[in-house]
């Protein structure tokens, strides 16, 4: 499809899902893409650097890669293949583009279209009451923002947004910045993913980060994969999950659908996974309900503490409960309260399912949990959680080798940019370590999330907002309580790659800021700069671009933010901002000197592969504030399901990278041409009075009584889950209503939002 061409779904067809994912099919649709965007040279010269030691890091998710002597030679997967060729483009955007197209156009054009466009190449500039952007020097867009920043009545009416593609030199600048300005208003896209995971297990074990490697991963005895879908998502993981396997390993998958890649996995750089059947992943699926997790592992603590009173001494790991534990006392008691009844109906799981996978788990003496947005995206996605950590416990299966927690994270440096200080809470220790390097008092005051920035917003108490990569309005809950939020704001500015929805979201005034994509070689006053990232489990590397940048135009994400620091606050506080743009290393220097773990960072990181950040629960620590790990007890909680209503997960489709998608393909679940379908389990439809490609709305029920209707949308029917349904985001953020959050880690609910269809035009 041509760039100026905007798909419709008029062309929907529809194929049995797939039984099977990757294999020279993934190859075959990577180089296909790829080449539809650039040269074969210039396809090459990125396919040949991706996620190598001396190249640079794929963008793509954050998934890690073996040691720098283990690497494969292409260490990529179909989908990091296609969004680093959609980096590489050589369709550039122009003046000439935004006079052509109105912003009200482009505010009709879809997610595809604007992607298609190509790289953005010189600052542009939205002016109040303009319809048109149009160019603007780098000194006066600095000087603009710096004066709005400067004429707001409070630091907190600010807001500066993050999304996960941003590097570690350029994230720790950023929150140095905006603490020096006065705020801890650092909102970012882990608040709408993970944030569930990083609240339970910082309760939990002291630390919010997983615990395992990937040699744990390959020398472990049993590993659940829960609400996820590697083959999509973080198709390298499937590779990890194959090693498993060929060890002895066995995987348990919990999800509500079928996914290709836990049913089999053909490794296309093996022969085997070219002509071969390749491996069976999944040893047992188990189909659950939506929201049906916490309830999984209540029932399989229970079985596991009954399996000790039978056997005494032979279940559970008493040394390690009594030495490293706090709460097991309690937390058994309540266990052992749990009703099963309960737990079969918020499951949709036989008693017997359960059983197998309990024996399973008696079999095996190294456990690991992985999980991902399936858990999170719920209201009591934080129990859940802790729940499982509870589970791994119970027999020790925290802090040795083959065993532990593993949250899977999706966008490539988000645990990087936490890690640097982006966080609207960060303790007080990183606050203090801050003034003790810089001479100034960063500010104490917890700061706003993304959904409450929007709420900031939407009343107006916040006026300014700046988004580092990302697409903002694209990512959050209820769109349109969120575009008319950050339409009230006096000024809106993206620092960006490519052109997405929310550039056409704008407040009074507006800013499109390009910068260097991660491909792209950095050169500062003549020398060639490094970034660095950290990835799922721990381990931070360098990444250097390798291609011609897109425009001579752009500046790297370290300059933009420290030319607009040094704008906004002139000499004070006394920060070296253009000496750390001249040279990325004087700013690793300053982290190491800051962030514990980071010792030595230049020289550790010049070593191929980079190094891993110690974990103190692999030591046996746990800086909670006993100094031990901690058993919670988790009230029973399920999605509850009136009759003639169906339960919503919001995903994404396999041609797609988190809001964008590369083409309207969902070719392993079948869907072809088309992204506006709901999936449907056939007697769902039935009872409801629908048949395949009926038209419908998707509304949803919420208890403010808005109406949010997702219009238009093809039912197909799908092996979900019965009572339950799945369509695409970011087409049903919509029906995601603002205040349905995760308890504790207000993360928006988008795995479990209450539906009705009604028959489109009705």
């Amino acid at each position: 499809m041509r760039a100026d061409e905007d798909p419709t779904d008029e062309g929907l067809a529809v194929t049995p899902p797939k039984t099977w994912a990757t294999g020279a099919p993934a190859v075959a649709h990577a180089l296909k893409y790829a080449l539809g965007q650039t040269s074969p040279r210039r396809t090459a010269l990125t396919l040949l650097n991706i996620n190598q030691a001396k190249g640079f890091d794929c963008p793509g998710c954050a998934w890690p890669e073996p040691g720098a002597k283990e690497r494969h030679k292409n260490e990529y997967c179909e989908n990091g293949a296609k969004h680093i060729a959609d980096e590489a483009t050589s369709r550039r955007i122009t003046a000439d583009f935004f006079r052509q197209h109105p912003i009200s156009e482009l505010a009709t054009k879809s997610d595809y279209w604007l992607n298609q466009q190509g790289r953005l190449t010189e600052p542009m500039v939205k002016r109040p009451g303009a319809e048109h952007y149009e160019p603007i020097g780098w000194d006066e867009a600095f000087d603009l923002l710096a004066t709005e920043l400067r004429a707001l009545d409070s630091p907190d009416e600010a807001l500066f947004y993050t999304s996960g593609r941003l590097n570690n030199e350029a994230a720790f600048l950023l929150q140095l910045f905006v603490r020096a300005f006065g705020t801890n208003n650092l909102p970012d896209c882990s608040n709408m993913c993970h944030e569930s995971s990083g609240s339970a297990l910082n309760e939990t074990l002291g630390i919010g980060k997983g615990s395992v490697s990937l040699q744990d991963l390959y020398e472990a005895d049993l590993v659940f994969v829960v609400g996820q879908n590697p083959g999509t998502n973080h198709p390298r993981m499937l590779s990890a999950l194959e090693e498993t396997k060929r060890n002895g390993g066995r995987v348990i998958a919990v999800n509500p659908l079928p996914e290709a890649g836990l049913l089999r996995f053909k490794h296309p750089q093996k022969a085997r996974g070219v002509i071969g059947r390749g491996t069976e992943i999944a040893d047992r699926f188990l189909q659950i309900r939506p929201g049906g997790d916490l309830a999984l592992f209540q029932g399989l603590n229970r079985l596991l503490l009954e399996a000790e009173d039978a056997a005494p001494g032979t279940v559970l790991d008493h040394d390690f409960i009594q030495q490293h534990t706090t709460g097991f006392a309690e937390f058994a008691e309540h266990a052992r309260k749990v009703s099963w009844d309960d737990v079969l109906a918020a499951t949709g799981l036989s008693r017997e399912e359960i059983d197998q996978v309990h024996e399973m788990v008696l079999a095996s003496k190294k456990v690991i949990v992985c999980w991902a947005m399936g858990l999170t995206q719920h209201k009591h996605g934080v129990p859940t959680i802790r729940e499982v950590v509870d589970f791994l416990l119970l027999r020790g299966n925290i802090g040795r080798p083959g065993a532990g927690v593993c949250p899977v994270r999706g966008h490539s440096n988000v645990q990087g940019d936490r890690t640097m200080g982006i966080w609207e809470k960060m303790p007080q220790r990183f606050l203090d370590a801050l003034e003790r390097e810089f001479g100034f008092t960063p500010p104490t005051k917890h700061g706003l999330d993304s959904v409450d920035a929007i709420r900031a917003m939407r009343d107006g108490r916040a006026k300014f907002f700046l988004g580092v990569a990302g697409n903002f309005v694209r990512a959050t809950p209820d769109s349109d309580v969120t575009e008319r939020a950050m339409r009230r704001c006096s000024l809106t500015a993206h620092i960006s790659t490519k052109l997405n929805r929310s550039h056409a979201v704008c407040g009074e005034t507006a800013l499109i800021l390009p910068t260097l994509g991660r491909s792209d070689r950095d050169i500062q006053d003549g020398v060639e700069q490094f970034i660095t990232v950290e990835d799922s489990m721990s381990e931070v590397h360098a990444s250097r671009g390798r291609l011609a940048p897109a425009s001579e135009h752009l500046l790297s994400e370290v300059a933009i933010i420290g030319r607009l620091a040094r704008r906004t606050l002139g000499d004070s506080p006394d920060i070296p901002w253009e000496e750390f743009e001249r040279d990325y290393g004087l700013i690793r220097d300053r982290i190491s000197r800051v962030i514990p773990g980071f010792e030595d960072f230049n020289v550790r990181v010049a070593r191929p592969g980079g190094f891993r950040l110690p974990n103190p629960v692999n030591e046996g620590v746990f800086p909670t504030p006993s100094g031990k790990a901690v058993f919670t007890r988790n009230a029973f909680e399920a999605p509850q399901v009136p009759e003639g209503h169906l339960l919503l997960q919001t995903l994404r489709s396999h041609d797609q990278w988190n809001t964008i998608p590369y083409a309207m393909n969902d070719r392993y679940r079948g869907i072809h041409h088309a992204r506006r379908v709901v999936l449907v389990n056939p007697a769902d439809l039935a009872a409801l009075g629908l048949a395949d490609r009926d038209e419908v709305d998707l509304v949803s029920v919420w208890r403010d009584g808005a109406e949010r209707r997702a219009p238009a949308f093809r039912v197909i029917p799908y092996p979900t889950t019965p009572g339950s349904a799945a369509a695409y985001y970011p087409e049903t953020n919509v029906l995601v209503p603002l205040d349905s959050v995760a308890d504790i880690s207000n993360t928006p609910t988008s795995k479990s939002v209450l539906v009705r269809l009604e028959p489109t035009g009705a």
